[in-house]
């Protein structure tokens, strides 16, 4: 089995047909057409179900396609190691985060692993967790920086960065602030009770998010009063700027923000952030540096907001 006719099969699976695979591998549509009709002559028997909208697999090509991919992940793996073994400071480093704060991450991580690994290409992409957690159980990434509830990913191997609280931020002028503490004392604890008579802008459902916030309003007994959901961050602390609404977010966000309350709630709702790889994949030294870069970025950024306790 060729090493590029078998990257060629499973890119237009992946892709679903011929334009888009030799788009992503950069020939033209013909040339990769010749290569799988030669293949497929070579074979004896089809490894596509052709249509006008799209290319599927036979049952012929599901075991190619398999075999290919599991052959491209080995190939792959020995180069890394073998590049370790050899001091050779190159490669390719897939790696994949959250938008907003992941992003900001790779902005302060990338110059610094640069300087150390300038012969290595990175390959950065912004992505939400669940497709992270795709592309990880196959070969499509080396690392997913993730942050959800704590506990095992199956397949996935998880190198923790940081915990992180999440803090209930209201307007200024919203009769709740007055119980906040003044800057530079540790933030009051609020009872979740509260959260029964507050409006809220949360991030989007589908967010990992809300699997750290939506069990807040069950221990409060109510659902939350939702005014709306966004898929920012930002976009929610601008709410509350404006007196439109309260919200629950990761402390990161609000760090230095100014023209809003900031309270600690009695549940201590945290998460986890964690630098993700399938199981058993070995990670090459640039990897692992990486990792090192970016929970030293997670650490400094998620420093304890401290506690006064108060009763609501």
């Amino acid at each position: 089995m060729d090493v590029k006719q078998m990257l060629y099969m499973v890119t237009i699976a992946q892709e679903g047909g011929i334009s888009k695979a030799a788009a992503k591998l950069f020939i033209t549509q013909s040339a990769l057409d010749q290569q799988l009709l030669k293949l497929e002559h070579e074979l004896g028997t089809p490894l596509f179900y052709r249509s006008r909208s799209s290319f599927s697999l036979t049952e012929a090509g599901r075991v190619y396609v398999d075999y290919a991919q599991r052959m491209l992940e080995l190939k792959n793996e020995a180069y890394r190691i073998i590049h370790d073994l050899a001091g050779q400071r190159r490669g390719t480093l897939t790696l994949a985060f959250a938008p907003e704060r992941g992003m900001e991450m790779f902005m302060d991580v990338y110059p610094r692993f640069y300087r150390d690994y300038p012969q290595v290409k990175v390959v950065p992409r912004e992505m939400g967790v669940r497709r992270q957690l795709e592309l990880l159980g196959g070969d499509g990434l080396d690392l997913g920086f993730i942050s959800k509830k704590d506990g095992p990913l199956p397949g996935i191997d998880q190198v923790t960065l940081c915990q992180e609280e999440f803090l209930l931020i209201t307007p200024p002028d919203h009769p709740l602030a007055a119980r906040a503490a003044p800057p530079g004392e540790p933030l009051t604890v609020l009872d979740v009770s509260c959260l029964r008579e507050l409006t809220f802008c949360l991030i989007y459902r589908q967010s990992t998010q809300r699997e750290v916030i939506d069990p807040l309003f069950d221990a409060a007994g109510c659902k939350a009063n939702l005014f709306l959901e966004t898929g920012s961050n930002r976009a929610n602390i601008s709410m509350v700027r404006r007196g439109l609404s309260c919200s629950i977010l990761p402390a990161h966000y609000v760090r230095g923000v100014e023209d809003v309350a900031r309270f600690r709630l009695s549940a201590h709702p945290t998460w986890t952030v964690t630098a993700c790889s399938r199981r058993g994949r070995y990670l090459s030294q640039a990897a692992r540096y990486f990792i090192r870069l970016a929970g030293e970025y997670f650490q400094s950024a998620g420093a304890d907001p401290g506690e006064k306790e108060l009763s609501q």
